[in-house]
């Protein structure tokens, strides 16, 4: 039914105030869980170094009596380091915006370092779990990722010349291989390798497509369907090892062809002093605000014997 003769209607109105939510509404992901998984220390050079250290091999013990000990061979540490690499981010506000009434912030350059801030931590996660990269100390540096350190406990692909890095101290990078299906017998072979090395893992890493692969494995947790509620449990976040239960989460950032396999404890994010998402004003150069985010790391491969991978998985 058509409205009255000479009803004023919205469209003819002037002055009607807008509608506009008070609510900013951001679907990308920012949930960071290897970041989130390791540990952090403080870096007080560039080049950030730690030392690992072996004990003789188990052998059969027996001394006579009285007799004089004699001296054995000492094994040395070995010492190890990766690169601080600087990773940034920049917000640019002018006066203008800033000054003028905004929906859903009370602060154009606060909520503008806030984005800056968690675009840069997802970048943090992909360059240190979801990137194959040696450490370099010309500028611009790069710290060693996670798969230039992993080369004890593996399983690869047999064809396509794939390979652990040439050697585990972040100085080399894994050469892919072709690809096979993740299984539950690769899995295990990598667990039982990482526990024979010495490792307690506690953490499985993988991205979508081998996530929904694992949750059929038989050492999951059993699907269960609530009747009270009417919901079907079918989701894995446990696995029940012969060496352990695993913490098991997706990761949006690492590669999809990775399934890493870590002892969290011997992993950390090391920050040089004073440069841990740090917001720096940048000098003014006309009627606008400058804001430098930045992060500068290293990732700190505590005893990459700890942990291993499953690398070379089918993606499809």
């Amino acid at each position: 039914m058509a409205a009255p003769t000479n009803t004023f209607l919205t469209s003819a109105a002037i002055g009607n105030r807008e509608d506009l939510s008070d609510m900013i509404y951001r679907i990308d992901p920012t949930d960071t869980p290897l970041m989130s998984a390791v540990e952090t220390e403080k870096a007080t050079a560039v080049n950030h170094e730690w030392q690992t250290q072996a004990l003789a091999a188990a052998a059969a013990n027996s001394q006579a009596e009285g007799n004089d000990f004699a001296g054995v061979a000492v094994t040395p540490t070995v010492r190890l380091g990766n690169i601080a690499q600087i990773s940034a981010k920049y917000a640019v506000v002018s006066g203008t915006q800033q000054a003028v009434d905004h929906a859903g912030r009370d602060n154009e350059m606060a909520y503008q370092e806030m984005l800056k801030g968690l675009e840069l931590k997802r970048d943090m996660e992909f360059i240190l779990f979801g990137s194959n990269t040696a450490k370099a100390s010309t500028d611009p540096r790069s710290t060693a990722s996670i798969l230039s350190w992993i080369k004890t406990n593996t399983s690869k692909g047999t064809a396509g010349g794939a390979a652990d890095p040439a050697t585990a101290d972040g100085a080399a990078t894994r050469t892919d291989g072709t690809q096979l299906a993740f299984t539950e017998a690769r899995l295990k072979t990598v667990l039982s390798a990482i526990w024979t090395a010495g490792g307690k893992p506690n953490l499985i890493s993988t991205g979508a497509f081998n996530k929904q692969v694992f949750s059929t494995f038989t050492g999951r947790s059993t699907p269960m369907e609530q009747a009270s509620s009417k919901k079907i449990v079918a989701s894995v976040d446990a696995y029940e090892s012969d060496f352990g239960k695993l913490k098991v989460v997706p990761d949006r950032f690492q590669r999809a062809r990775d399934v890493l396999v870590l002892e969290t404890e011997k992993w950390a994010i090391a920050y040089l002093n004073g440069r841990k998402f740090v917001s720096i004003p940048v000098a003014k150069t006309g009627d606008n605000e400058k804001r430098q985010i930045l992060s500068e790391y290293a990732l700190v491969a505590r005893n990459e014997k700890s942990s291993g991978g499953v690398f070379d998985n089918t993606t499809s």
